[in-house]
């Protein structure tokens, strides 16, 4: 059985939690951007992010408000498949995974160690489907629709950047907009890393 990090409650449902205004997909403008650390960045169409070969992972999440919902299903694409859409400069062994905030393609950002997201429980998906559920469903836009970043289960969730739109790979590691507010660099749910 899952294991519940300390001062976290079960919950069945998937609770809605975001800062800012439920980001409108429009495809024609929508671009997803892996940059940074890299020999030539590359910029992708949703069609063409797409069309990337799909991954299915079941992964817990933890949220830092305290719930966590154990077993969701969901496909999407491997950060591993995109990391090797690009040829990395030496010593990148972070990332930043950024998405829409407030209008701002690049408003939001989440900073992770690199080598923590290279398994299949490091996904940007676009469905999903729980315990209860039979059939996939697709994001919702307050959930992340059309692409979301969900974090493996030793991160706190809001490392999971809500409609993504690139990955900046770095060298160095990088506050993401919750840690320019006091919140933890290292976010391990099983550790409390809540804050600074």
């Amino acid at each position: 059985m899952a294991k519940l990090p300390p001062g976290q409650f079960e919950t069945e449902k998937w609770p809605v939690l975001h800062q800012g205004n439920v980001y409108e997909f429009n495809e024609e403008t929508w671009r997803f951007k892996l940059f940074g650390e890299v020999e030539e960045e590359k910029t992708y169409t949703y069609s063409e992010v797409m069309d990337l070969p799909k991954t299915i992972s079941t992964i817990d999440m933890h949220c830092v408000t305290t719930w966590s919902k154990f077993g969701m299903a969901f496909e999407g694409i491997t950060l591993r498949e995109l990391v090797n859409k690009v040829k990395l400069r030496p010593d990148v062994h972070y990332v930043k995974i950024f998405g829409y905030y407030n209008g701002d393609p690049f408003g939001y950002s989440a900073n992770l160690p690199l080598k923590d997201l290279m398994s299949d429980d490091a996904l940007f998906v676009y469905r999903y489907k729980d315990v209860n559920q039979e059939q996939w469903s697709e994001i919702t836009p307050k959930h992340g629709y059309p692409l979301r970043f969900i974090p493996p289960p030793s991160f706190y969730l809001w490392k999971g950047s809500k409609w993504a739109t690139g990955i900046q790979f770095m060298k160095e590691d990088e506050e993401g907009f919750w840690e320019e507010l006091g919140y933890s660099m290292t976010a391990n749910p099983f550790k409390e890393e809540r804050y600074r």
